[in-house]
């Protein structure tokens, strides 16, 4: 038999069963079209994560109060039998590899400016806080003044903050009050948008040591430390570890790497999208039996064309062959169908809610589709070795 008969013979049934063929097709086309959106959703999300923790970067090592112990979390700055210092931060700033350091804490608290009030986050933060997560001052600038307790009140605002109580105005060198405490205001932030939840530019950024006296902290929440990214983390831990011993008398603290974090993120993450694509791919299984059962019945209702295709030459091997090329056929161009369909969903609830992560893996997309011709090669065996070990004779008398 030769391979152009072949490719016409195995079309010739799908025109000869069009409705068969399509319902055969639509079940796998259902399947794929299941994997590739619950995965392009699981891989948005996904992508969506990671670009929310890696917006500060990914070489920053954050120190906490308190030592982790097997039993339990981090108990916090109330557990730490010496909270984290502003002196702290400054010897850590001297430390190899090190490029900068923020000392950290945030509230809430009300302000007022221009006969407004509102209340908002306030984060007390170093000088580098800038520097540190790679965020962009609009106009003004961060304060320059040693991270110390003589810090001047000074405050730099969000752009949120800034529209509501500056409107229309240029609030450098105006005054905002917090909790009754008047701060003068010498820059302003790029809009930065939502962080995990967290608006950025519903908030005002004071001096650490300003935020400890507001909120009343015998200590920081926490120490940033950026670090060069060539260097080991190991070694930055070593020497951070190091000298906070050191100070301290006794280990009582806890170091979060981000890039640590992220890969633990990414380790779930990726956990996430493949179980979310195995659920779909139970449709394809769904969609396999499908193919069995159709092709089963072809073997059956097409007995007298197999004893004649054996009558006049074809042996066992072409017509397997014939057989498998219709069931392989079919789950491809269903697997095709899928894609497209699968894809435009996606896109089209993406369009529909823009806040809605939708990435389509396109690794995912390549493995559904061999899915869908395995699937249709494993499902086709059965009633193609029963197609092909038919008697000819008997096969001829089937009618």
């Amino acid at each position: 038999m030769l391979f152009p008969d072949l490719i016409r013979l195995t079309t010739s049934s799908f025109l000869a069963y069009r409705m068969r063929s399509f319902l055969t097709g639509l079940g796998i086309a259902i399947g794929i079209t299941a994997v590739i959106l619950l995965t392009s959703i699981g891989e948005g999300l996904h992508q969506f994560v990671l670009a929310e923790f890696s917006q500060f970067g990914t070489n920053i090592t954050t120190v906490q109060p308190g030592k982790t112990q097997m039993q339990g979390g981090n108990v916090g700055i109330f557990g730490s039998s010496r909270p984290l210092s502003l002196n702290d931060a400054e010897a850590l700033r001297h430390l190899p590899y090190v490029e900068s350091v923020n000392p950290g804490l945030m509230g809430n608290s009300d302000m007022r400016a221009n006969g407004k009030t509102r209340r908002a986050t306030v984060f007390g933060e170093g000088r580098d806080f800038a520097k540190t997560f790679s965020m962009k001052v609009q106009s003004g600038s961060f304060w320059t003044d040693e991270d110390n307790e003589q810090a001047r009140a000074q405050v730099v605002l969000g752009a949120k903050i800034r529209q509501e109580l500056f409107a229309g105005q240029n609030p450098l060198g105006s005054y905002l009050r917090i909790a009754g405490q008047r701060y003068r205001v010498i820059g302003v932030m790029e809009a930065k948008g939502q962080i995990l939840g967290m608006d950025m530019d519903d908030a005002v950024f004071i001096p650490a040591a300003r935020a400890m006296e507001l909120f009343n902290r015998p200590g920081l929440m926490e120490i940033n430390v950026s670090y060069r990214a060539s260097t080991d983390l190991a070694a930055v831990t070593r020497v951070i570890t190091e000298r906070l011993t050191e100070r301290h008398g006794r280990e009582d603290f806890t170091l979060i790497s981000q890039e640590q974090a992220l890969e633990v993120l990414s380790s779930v993450l990726d956990v996430i999208t493949f179980a979310v694509g195995a659920l779909g791919g139970i449709s394809l299984l769904v969609g396999g039996v499908g193919i069995l059962t159709i092709m089963t019945m072809a073997v059956t209702e097409r007995t007298a064309e197999i004893g004649l295709l054996r009558a006049l030459g074809a042996r066992e091997k072409q017509v397997l062959v014939l057989f498998l090329g219709e069931a392989i056929l079919l789950s491809a161009l269903g697997g095709l169908a899928g894609l497209a369909l699968g894809i435009a969903i996606a896109q089209g609830l993406h369009w529909l809610f823009p806040a809605l992560p939708v990435h389509t893996p396109w690794l995912f997309a390549v493995l559904a589709e061999i899915s869908a011709v395995s699937i249709g090669l494993i499902a086709g065996v059965v009633p193609a070795l029963r197609a092909a070990r038919l008697n000819p004779v008997e096969a001829l008398h089937a009618e």
